[in-house]
């Protein structure tokens, strides 16, 4: 049943950020669609639009496409009658012998869990006998034990529902547009209210089982590599956070590095998080780990301060916070250093947790070079910044609770 869109509206190519781009490019390169599958998922307008993408952003060649066609070998080619009809007697038991199995499975089933598999499943597979085997309905339901009006039911119920979730799927496409990884709890938050106000009925679990109805639930990804060297000579700070526990904006400032890739190489990403409110204040792409490279994402960080008071400065032991350069600037500003006790990742667990978010739900492909990934880089920290919900912070964004603890402070004072 096709439900015709009232609200259709024309995207251009602009509208589509580089994140997703990549990540749809990846998908149709490791063969987990077609092009024409991903336009038709993430209803991605233009006939040609995601071969301007492959095409761009693909590393295989995409200027010419070519199919090969494989017809399937002939079986049991020199059979004789005697040997076919023997094969076939004994395929016939077997075939008994699964459907009485079945059987008694949906039987145990619906009497152990309450599943009512006959009525919502195998109905559909009775539509399903008939249209494929061309067995008439009458002849399926009776096979399979249940009625005509069962079918007809069930159908009219999943059209109805059908038609009340069409708009659903536009809605979640529109968020993964910007947060393509975004996990199903906080989408829901998102969209709870859009539902609301369409008069939509559907819970939490309701939106995981249609979002993998819809092959839009995403898989989690795990990866680890140690950036890390803290046994060097260079003076080392007391870990402060063990007494300290954040209470308001840019009180903990937290940094830490992590390696991103491209088709050049390696290069690397420098963060520093307010521990507070989650919000990136600064950040630097770079060929190197350099202490000069990692500075200026603490001056970016100088430079979007909105409040004046203490303020600590936590990070692991690395070479490049513990360099004269790194600690000059922070003393110049009045900001306390605060170091982990050695490499125990998890005294650092805040900007650990803001690389992983980064790097899992944002920077999900390989860029071509360093001028593309710091594209990359900029649109997924805006939306992360801006957009992205958090558990911790009550599904607040980022930079919400950040001015929203600013109005706070000046409504104090």
């Amino acid at each position: 049943m096709t439900i015709p869109n009232k609200h259709y509206v024309k995207r251009t190519q602009r509208d589509y950020t580089l994140g997703f781009k990549l990540q749809v490019v990846d998908a149709i390169e490791k063969g987990d669609m077609t092009y024409k599958q991903a336009q038709s998922i993430y209803g991605i307008q233009g006939r040609s639009t995601v071969l301007t993408w492959l095409r761009k952003h693909g590393k295989l060649d995409w200027t010419t496409s070519s199919r090969k066609n494989t017809m399937p070998k002939s079986p049991r080619a020199n059979e004789t009658p005697a040997q076919k009809i023997k094969r076939l007697e004994q395929e016939l038991e077997d075939e008994r012998l699964r459907c009485l199995l079945l059987n008694r499975v949906v039987d145990i089933l619906d009497a152990e869990h309450g599943m009512s598999l006959r009525k919502k499943y195998i109905a559909k597979g009775a539509r399903s006998l008939q249209k494929e085997r061309k067995v008439s309905l009458s002849k399926a339901c009776s096979l399979l034990d249940i009625s005509r009006q069962c079918v007809y039911q069930r159908e009219k119920r999943e059209a109805t529902r059908q038609a009340e979730l069409a708009p659903v799927r536009g809605m979640v496409l529109e968020l993964r547009r910007f947060m393509p990884r975004l996990g199903t709890r906080k989408l829901y938050f998102l969209l709870k209210p859009k539902l609301i106000a369409k008069g939509i009925k559907l819970g939490r679990d309701a939106l995981f089982n249609y979002l993998r109805e819809e092959r839009l639930l995403v898989k989690p990804k795990r990866s680890y590599t140690k950036t890390t060297n803290s046994r060097h000579w260079m003076k080392k700070h007391p870990n402060l956070l063990k007494e300290v526990v954040p209470s308001k904006p840019e009180e903990v400032l937290v940094s830490d590095i992590t390696y991103v890739q491209s088709s050049e190489g390696v290069h690397y990403l420098s963060l520093v998080t307010d521990a507070f409110s989650r919000k990136i204040m600064g950040y630097e792409v770079s060929n190197e780990m350099k202490a000069s490279d990692v500075v200026k994402a603490l001056d970016m960080t100088l430079k979007t301060r909105c409040y004046r008071h203490a303020t600590i400065h936590h990070s692991d032991r690395g070479l490049q916070y513990c360099s004269s350069l790194y600690q000059e600037k922070l003393k110049k500003h009045g900001i306390i250093p605060s170091m982990t006790d050695g490499y125990d990742c998890y005294q650092n667990a805040l900007a650990e947790r803001v690389n992983g978010i980064l790097k899992q739900e944002f920077l999900l492909t390989q860029c071509k070079g360093l001028n593309e990934l710091k594209t990359l880089v900029e649109e997924s920290i805006y939306t992360y910044n801006e957009m992205r919900p958090h558990l911790s912070l009550g599904m607040d964004t980022p930079n919400k609770m950040h001015e929203k603890s600013q109005q706070l402070a000046l409504l104090a004072y």
